[in-house]
Order: structure tokens, then sequence, then C-alpha cells
């Protein structure tokens, strides 16, 4: 095999997918979580802002928690307040890469919260969601984020 990945003449149709796959394999972790980071966090974030009039949690947010949600232990105005702050405050740090692995624990829990006890049947959704979550919480955010500026100040090598 050429190490410059192009095939010469005649290589067969199993040496063409082989190649085809090593290509696919250097597909960069940091692309992937970068990508992960992005788009899940703009998952939570568009919900989040459902949720709000300017800076005020709306009484139809509540009102879905009292009627459609209900979170068992939990009021149901507590619930929305909290749930419009993570859906605002995990995905930012996640688009900024700071404390990714921790913001894309507590997506996950809600994400799990939501699967549990409001739409059972959406698991689908929120296995893709899932996905990405766990992406950043066992590979890291990647090179394009803050902690990994921090973890190369202080001369970890996280990913």
């Amino acid at each position: 095999m050429h190490n410059d990945m192009t095939m010469p003449r005649g290589l067969t149709p199993q040496h063409r997918l082989y190649g085809a796959l090593r290509l696919l394999d250097r597909i960069p972790h940091d692309l992937i979580a970068l990508i992960s980071r992005l788009s899940i966090g703009a998952v939570f974030w568009q919900s989040g802002q459902t949720k709000l009039d300017g800076w005020h949690v709306t009484d139809n947010a509540v009102y879905l928690f009292e009627t459609e949600y209900k979170l068992p232990f939990v009021d149901p105005w507590i619930a929305a307040h909290l749930a419009a702050f993570a859906e605002h405050f995990f995905p930012f740090l996640l688009v900024i890469g700071l404390a990714s692995r921790l913001s894309a624990l507590a997506l996950l829990g809600m994400t799990l919260v939501i699967e549990l006890f409001v739409y059972p049947d959406a698991w689908p959704t929120h296995g893709t969601w899932a996905v990405c979550f766990l992406v950043i919480i066992a590979g890291g955010p990647g090179r394009i984020s803050i902690d990994h500026l921090i973890a190369r100040h202080f001369g970890n090598n996280a990913r």
C-alpha cells in the first residue's frame, strides 16, 4: 500500500475498500467533538429559548411542566426555571469548550430525565443526543476548546 493514499491501477476491490476505510480512520476526534458540542448545544439552547420571554421564564413553560411534563418530586415552577437555566448554561459551556465533560454529563442526565419521565417513546432522538454527549464525556472536547487550552497550560494532555 502506498503512503501517499493513491491507488495504483489493478488493485482489487478489497484493497480499494481497505484504502477507503483507512481514509475514514483519519477523521480527527477534534472535528467529531466540535460538531458534537455545537450541534447538541444548539438543540438544548433552542429548547431553552422556547421557555423564555426576555429574561423571564414564560407562564407557558410553567404550564407545560404542570400539565405535560409532570416531573415527579419537583414543583413545576422550579422545574421550568431549572430547565431554562440548564438549557442555556450548559450548552454555552459546551460551545466554548469549558467544563465540557461536566456540561455533557449534566445534559445527558437531563436527557435521561426527559426520556424516562416525559417522552419515553422518543428514545431514537434521545439516543442520538446521548451519543453526542458520550463522545464528549469519553473522548473530551477536542483541541478546539478552552478545556484544551487550560490543560496545555497546566501540562496535561487532555484530548
